[in-house]
């Protein structure tokens, strides 16, 4: 009798350490990819939220130079990280994070609002399967880079934001490379790693419709938002909302 209470005793000590372990496997990690058109210091509201409950968050400052530097950027992000990662795209980040999400250290993804290529689709061909609004995309005098016209930068992009915040993200936009546009993906992320998505229905910058059929494509499980494209900074709360539980189901 006393060896069979020993072992029930045992079992259940046993029973409870594998719980705690899979409680402590919960992602802490989490890597935030901007887009082509808004740097990452939109993402403020979402990293403070996270931050106080409990989560590392590191944005990457990508160059858009060229989709193989931006990957390279985030992935120098990655090997800052200890444990595993939750890796978040925003629009064109949508595109890095689908090839450096191949990285070991990333144990799932979340599109907001982003695109989500499959192997040897490019920015342009998505954006041009199912166009968005009319966005006044402007070239450099190079003809290198691309930029969104200042003027038409609330209309297209944050359309929900107050217009003294909608002005700085004018402002402070990064040009991207047209390279960075044309750029083919190789192997998806999302085919080995589970994947969340972010609709912003009143989305004028990527197609809602293309958003969905990309993350129907993945397998991703996916929340709407009613919001701008910038719908990381103008609904934070619920952004951060869908990344915390991506972020413990990942862990699993």
């Amino acid at each position: 009798m006393n060896k069979h209470l020993t072992f029930i005793a045992s079992l259940a000590f046993a029973t409870a350490g594998i719980a705690f372990a899979a409680e402590a496997a919960a992602v802490k990690n989490i890597v935030i990819v901007h887009g082509a058109l808004a740097d990452g210091s939109g993402w403020r509201k979402a990293t403070e939220i996270l931050e106080k409950r409990g989560f590392n968050v590191t944005i990457v400052q990508e160059p858009l130079t060229s989709l193989d530097d931006d990957v390279a950027a985030t992935k120098r992000v990655l090997d800052l990280q200890t444990g595993p990662v939750l890796l978040v795209g925003h629009s064109y980040g949508g595109m890095v994070i689908t090839e450096a999400g191949n990285d070991p250290a990333v144990a799932g993804l979340v599109y907001v609002a982003a695109f989500q290529p499959d192997k040897g689709e490019s920015l342009l061909n998505l954006a041009s399967s199912k166009p968005a609004g009319s966005m006044d995309i402007k070239e450099t005098k190079d003809g290198k880079y691309l930029y969104l016209d200042p003027g038409a930068f609330a209309a297209a992009f944050a359309a929900d934001l107050p217009k003294a915040e909608a002005d700085f993200l004018a402002r402070s936009q990064v040009f991207a490379s047209k390279q960075a546009f044309s750029a083919k993906i190789g192997e998806p992320a999302w085919r080995t790693k589970p994947s969340w998505s972010i609709i912003a229905t009143e989305d004028r910058s990527i197609n809602p419709e293309l958003e969905r059929d990309m993350a129907k494509r993945a397998g991703s499980e996916v929340t709407e938002i009613r919001a701008s494209h910038a719908v990381f900074a103008s609904q934070p709360e619920k952004v951060a909302d869908v990344i915390e539980k991506a972020a413990k189901k990942a862990g699993k």
